[in-house]
């Protein structure tokens, strides 16, 4: 990891920190919610984490003498308070692929990166990559009419996964998939579903 990286890096888990002491991180409503997010969000950085090389090699292939970024950058992950946790856990004790990236990875809500950003812009990831993966729990009604499909049952949720990789090459992907919630358990409805209004990457 190049210094200017190193800085950039340090300087998010600050900013983090800080902005937690304002805003502390949501909790969950239930335990039974809590533990359904843990699992989703576990069994999907479980599986991309194990896939980081082919992400590494595809960003050293997309850079360039005109746009020089760090072959070995930091790894922000922007996810919930549940899946801070999360990754946490699976940087100290998964996969030998989870441990070998644990000192270049951080884990951040959105906002917080969002912000961050802001401040400290890297438009064109040349000191970082990002891998988004967290749950949007709550689902406006405005919003159900574009999954309609799948009908929902009183005291049910929808629930939408948001994963993806930004700067890193050919590796870039942003996808989505639609759960179910329904106090007790979670389930899939429809993976890769497409979003009115986002946009691509």
């Amino acid at each position: 990891m190049l210094s200017t990286s190193r800085i950039w890096l340090d300087g998010l888990r600050v900013f983090a920190a800080e902005h937690r002491l304002r805003k502390p991180l949501r909790e969950p409503a239930t335990a039974a919610e809590g533990a359904a997010e843990r699992m989703i969000l576990a069994a999907n950085l479980a599986a991309v984490l194990a896939g980081w090389d082919a992400v590494d090699a595809a960003r050293r292939a997309s850079g360039s003498a005109a746009s020089p970024h760090d072959p070995d950058p930091p790894i922000v992950i922007t996810t919930s308070g549940v899946g801070i946790g999360v990754v946490g856990e699976h940087l100290a004790t998964g996969s030998l692929p989870a441990r070998a990236v644990a000192d270049r990875a951080v884990a951040v809500t959105e906002l917080e990166y969002r912000l961050w950003c802001i401040r400290h812009p890297d438009d064109e990831y040349q000191r970082h990559v990002v891998l988004w993966n967290w749950i949007k729990t709550r689902v406006p009604p405005e919003r159900h009419g574009e999954f309609a499909r799948h009908p929902l049952r009183p005291g049910e949720d929808y629930w939408l996964h948001r994963t993806g990789i930004g700067g890193a090459g050919a590796a870039v992907r942003r996808d989505c998939h639609l759960w179910k919630w329904n106090g007790r358990h979670a389930s899939l409805l429809e993976a890769f579903v497409t979003e009115r209004g986002v946009m691509e990457l």
